[in-house]
């Protein structure tokens, strides 16, 4: 079995930010061992680096990075992954607001 495109979708949101999910069904293997590989992007408007990337490339397993940091994520479900990836991402916005006050 290869690769089983399980989610692609890009959309610009309402503030102009590009959002960005991809998620596949992989076999199960010691590079993917939960069967799944995924990049969910977010990019702020006007800026060309993900102010909010979540991974698991091959070697490094899950992770996210949050602006210049890149920090292990603790992967569960593809829903709470989800749910993680758009808690990141409201609070960027946030961020991103409170910075042009």
């Amino acid at each position: 079995m290869g690769a089983i495109l399980l989610r692609r979708e890009k959309y610009v949101d309402a503030d102009g930010d590009l959002v960005e999910l991809v998620l596949w069904q992989v076999p199960r293997s010691a590079a993917y061992p939960d069967g799944i590989r995924y990049r969910l992007a977010f990019v702020l408007a006007g800026t060309t680096k993900p102010a909010v990337l979540y991974d698991n490339h091959h070697p490094k397993g899950h992770h996210r990075h949050c602006g210049a940091a890149q920090i292990a994520y603790t992967f569960s479900t593809v829903g709470e992954l989800l749910v993680d990836f758009l808690a990141d991402v409201r609070r960027a916005k946030v961020d991103r607001k409170e910075a042009t006050r």
